[in-house]
């Protein structure tokens, strides 16, 4: 039976065209805001799959514009009661539901304390809707499985067309209208041959850097998720700390390898891992597990993507339901 994770998976493509094209004006405007008067610090207010996303769109934009991103606490605003010094920031808020007290008080501190505020969420009619000033819905559609997947790669897709707007790239440009097109190509990629060596795991790394690192934090979450696997995720910079004291011959490394200096050091790490023995699946163009997006910034939604129907695959080979984990609920409102 197609569980469904596997469905709503399947209705990203058309949930990213329709966020792009829906959302072209708004995107275009606060592109031209931002190069008008640059903000000086963009926050991110966002938690679980969202705030990964965030990761996403931090790399972007910094990489991008040469602004600072920095991740809000939001046990700051809703259980410290503290007022952020912010004016003049751009705050961007992440969400499925919009509906989280502690993502609530923490916009709406910023808001007003200056702060303009952009909510990237999918329920239109949600109090974080109703707080931004630039509200851009994703356009995924109801959500029902526990595991979030569309509303997280529409949530990668809007940081990549702010970025896009703001920056002036002209190759991520250029390349953001063939998206919902690679996310499709992804969808139908093969990863089923890392079904096998995964079937056993009880812990792992997830290894990416730059672009993919948010990428990264999504899929341990998801093995934690769907398939109760200890999956911790780092960077392939940070991995070669302390954490590296624990891969032993066997161990499952997954790493995500974008087509850039970054994804040159995870294949490099990776590499080192398997010559000690590690268990060791690298995605990316010409990798494991191949995939393409046509930009070295949009590879990680592709290989999301991509990993989506892994992880999907995975929980029912280990005897797991993807669409009902234990223990968890479609929406948590944390304070």
């Amino acid at each position: 039976m197609t569980t469904l994770m596997a469905r709503e998976a399947a209705e990203t493509p058309a949930a990213i065209a329709a966020m792009l094209r829906d959302n072209a004006d708004r995107v275009a405007a606060l592109g031209n805001r931002l190069r008008t008067v640059p903000p000086p610090v963009v926050i991110t207010c966002a938690r679980g799959s969202s705030d990964h996303a965030a990761t996403y769109g931090k790399y972007l934009l910094e990489t991008l514009t040469g602004v600072p991103v920095a991740s809000a606490a939001p046990s700051v605003s809703s259980l410290y009661g503290t007022t952020p010094a912010v004016a003049g920031a751009l705050l961007i808020a992440v969400s499925q539901s919009g509906r989280s007290p502690d993502l609530l008080a923490t916009v709406g501190a910023h808001k007003a304390a200056g702060a303009h505020v952009v909510a990237l969420v999918n329920d239109e009619d949600s109090p974080l809707a109703g707080l931004a000033d630039t509200l851009l819905p994703l356009r995924a559609g109801p959500e029902r499985a526990v595991a979030a997947t569309k509303s997280c790669l529409t949530s990668l897709a809007g940081f990549a067309a702010i970025a896009a707007a703001w920056s002036g790239d002209a190759a991520l440009t250029a390349a953001l209208p063939g998206l919902s097109n690679a996310v499709a190509d992804a969808l139908e990629a093969d990863w089923s041959g890392a079904v096998a060596p995964l079937v056993d795991a009880g812990g792992m790394f997830v290894l990416a850097r730059g672009y993919g690192l948010g990428i990264a934090q999504e899929a341990a979450l998801k093995l934690k998720e769907t398939s109760s696997i200890q999956a911790e995720a780092f960077s392939a910079a940070e991995v070669r700390h302390g954490p590296m004291r624990i891969v032993e011959p066997g161990f499952p490394v997954l790493g995500f390898a974008t087509s850039d200096a970054a994804g040159d050091d995870v294949a490099a790490i990776a590499a080192e891992l398997a010559a000690r023995g590690a268990r060791v699946l690298v995605a990316g163009s010409g990798r494991d597990l191949p995939v393409r997006a046509g930009h070295p910034a949009l590879e990680p939604v592709a290989m999301l993507a991509s990993f989506y129907g892994l992880a999907e695959q995975l929980a029912r080979a280990r005897g797991c339901d993807p669409d009902r984990p234990p223990h968890l609920a479609k929406v948590t409102e944390t304070l």
